[in-house]
């Protein structure tokens, strides 16, 4: 089911981030994600996250509808021209995809092939433009497709935690009049913050969708202060997971998300879970916070 549908049913919709692997064994994250099958209402796959080689996102893709668990296609600009942007995404509807997330993605330079040539020949907003002007049957050249045009549920991303926010509120008014139907965003700490950017965009009238990163340790939650822009993880969640041993922090962990989902719930229209790799502590996550 698009995941347009499932916000026009008023339903409280859950995502999971689905990393791909380095390497072709994909068997061992598909079946980490059967139990997730009655919990989530779509799987978000990455592409080639933080500019590291893995399996491509089309392929796992096609592969997660074949097992029926609805995926959500990440598209970024960092390594294709319009060219074969545009290829991919006539592929994936081909393939039956039906979601796409369009980004810049990261710079190569970040990742494991830092000699890697980046493209970005498009930016976001204009991915999200040739993917509207495919849906409607012509592509960037002006070209007419062939037959049907495929048609997707168009998602972006936003970071209500950036600093100033502005910036970050008039490129998401330009990817709604580009063609963005939902927004997943940075990872969410400080709820009196998000609450204050759903006001802000209230008048855009989209699905937001919270983003929630389970925090393995207190280091982990420092790092992410120190080094990812617009994510403050506030020094009493520090403390809170501090304040456990080691040996309970997954349990500390998993209660800190479920109440963060409680406090969001009532502020935007879904969630949007990055494990990182606990993918098998979700659905205690989801079943915590009353999901």
């Amino acid at each position: 089911m698009k995941l347009s549908k499932c916000f026009q049913q008023g339903r409280f919709v859950i995502t999971c981030e689905v990393g791909p692997p380095k390497g072709i064994e994909i068997e061992k994250l598909i079946n980490e994600l059967e139990p997730l099958r009655s919990k989530a209402d779509a799987f978000n796959v990455t592409d080639l996250q933080s500019s590291v080689l893995r399996v491509g996102s089309l392929a796992t893709c096609r592969l997660l509808k074949e097992k029926d668990l609805e995926p959500i296609m990440q598209l970024t600009c960092r390594d294709r021209n319009r060219l074969g942007l545009q290829s991919d995404v006539l592929s994936a509807a081909v393939l039956g995809v039906d979601n796409l997330l369009c980004l810049t993605g990261d710079h190569p330079k970040l990742g494991d092939h830092p000699q890697a040539m980046p493209v970005f020949d498009l930016d976001s907003v204009q991915l999200l433009s040739a993917v509207k002007r495919l849906m409607d049957g012509k592509d960037m050249a002006g070209n007419d497709l062939e037959g049907r045009p495929p048609q997707f549920c168009l998602g972006a991303v936003v970071n209500p935690g950036a600093d100033p926010l502005e910036p970050q509120i008039m490129k998401m008014e330009k990817k709604v009049r580009a063609g963005a139907e939902f927004f997943q965003t940075q990872a969410v700490y400080e709820v009196d913050k998000f609450a204050k950017f759903m006001k802000r965009v209230g008048h855009l009238k989209v699905p937001v969708m919270a983003g929630i990163v389970l925090l393995k340790s207190p280091a982990m939650a420092k790092f992410m202060n120190a080094n990812v822009a617009g994510i403050h993880v506030p020094d009493e969640i520090i403390d809170e997971l501090s304040s456990v041993p080691k040996e309970k922090r997954v349990g500390k962990s998993l209660e800190i998300s479920a109440r963060l989902i409680r406090q969001l719930k009532n502020l935007c229209q879904g969630v949007h879970i990055m494990a990182l790799g606990w993918e098998r502590h979700i659905t205690a996550v989801l079943e915590m916070a009353g999901l």
